[in-house]
């Protein structure tokens, strides 16, 4: 099993109305990097839900339940979507800001790669998280 990470801004798309959906695709993903990571997902994958720009913050746990395929949203056959379903929210989410002031995290994609919609997570970095985070 793999972790990923995925953005999102509240305003365009919230956790809450992930939960309320039950289940989506991940599509808008216009960055190569995050393109491949797309396309490296596995069914069972663990995702972590980070609300981006407002928020700043991980707030819940997704898992992939369809690997890559063309994103509907678009002919140019360059652009893929996995689809996801909400697993749990994180009892207290986990800041950006407590993320950088923690040791085990400071090398996070997130950190480093601040403008990937779509990161790898090592699993002791989503150990970590989901310790932070109440669970």
């Amino acid at each position: 099993m793999q972790y990923w990470l995925v953005k999102s801004e509240p305003f365009k798309y919230s956790w809450e109305q992930f939960v309320a959906d039950g289940h989506t695709f991940w599509d808008g993903v216009r960055n190569y990097g995050a393109r491949n990571n797309l396309k490296a997902m596995k069914i069972g994958d663990k995702v972590l839900f980070y609300h981006s720009n407002e928020g700043l913050a991980i707030v819940g746990i997704a898992e992939v339940v369809k690997e890559a395929y063309q994103d509907p949203t678009t002919e140019d056959v360059n652009w893929v979507v996995v689809d996801l379903k909400p697993l749990q929210p994180l009892p207290k989410s986990v800041s950006l800001s407590v993320i950088k002031q923690t040791k085990e995290l400071e090398n996070m994609d997130l950190v480093r790669l601040s403008r990937l919609s779509v990161s790898i997570v090592k699993e002791k970095e989503f150990k970590k998280v989901l310790k932070l985070g109440g669970l």
